[in-house]
C-alpha cells in the first residue's frame, strides 16, 4: 500500500489536495505534516517499512521551509530514494532550479480550481502510483 506524506501548512489547501487525490482515485493513506520540522520528525520517526513512499512538498512552510526539507531528505541515505514532488504556488524560475538542483523528482504548480487540481492529482496518480516502480515495491 502506497503511503503519501503531504507537507502543507495551509489547512484549506491540505483538505483540497486530499479531496483531489480521493476524486482522482487515490485511496492510499495521506499523512499531513503542517511544517517542515513535523515532516522530518514523521520521516525519521517511522520504521523504514512504514515510511511514506511519496512526498508532496510545499516550499513555503513555517519552522523549516520546504527547501530545507528537500535538502535534508535528499541528503539522507535512509530517505533519499523517496520521491519528492514539490507542489507549490510558486512559478519562480529560481524555485524550479533550486528544487531540481536539490533532487526533487518533479515540480508541480498548484493549479487554480478544483477540476484542475483533480487533473494534477490524476497525473500524479497515473505516473507515480501506477507507472513508476517505487523503491519500496522492490523490497520483499
Amino acid at each position: 500500500m502506497t503511503r503519501i506524506l503531504l507537507v502543507e501548512d495551509n489547512d484549506a489547501d491540505a483538505l483540497l489536495i486530499q479531496e483531489a487525490l480521493r476524486e482522482a482515485g487515490v485511496d492510499e493513506p495521506v499523512h499531513v505534516s503542517p511544517d517542515g520540522e513535523a515532516a522530518m520528525a514523521h520521516l525519521h520517526g517511522s520504521a523504514p517499512s512504514a515510511r511514506p513512499e511519496l512526498v508532496l512538498l510545499d516550499l513555503n512552510l513555517p519552522r523549516m521551509d520546504g527547501r530545507e526539507v528537500l535538502r535534508r531528505v535528499k541528503g539522507d541515505p535512509a530517505l533519499r530514494e523517496i520521491p519528492v514532488i514539490v507542489l507549490t504556488t510558486s512559478a519562480a524560475p529560481e524555485d524550479i532550479s533550486m528544487a531540481y538542483g536539490r533532487g526533487a523528482n518533479a515540480f508541480v504548480r498548484k493549479p487554480l480550481g478544483m477540476d484542475r487540481l483533480i487533473d494534477a492529482a490524476s497525473a500524479i496518480r497515473d505516473f507515480w502510483l501506477q507507472t513508476a516502480v517505487l523503491p519500496s515495491q522492490t523490497q520483499n
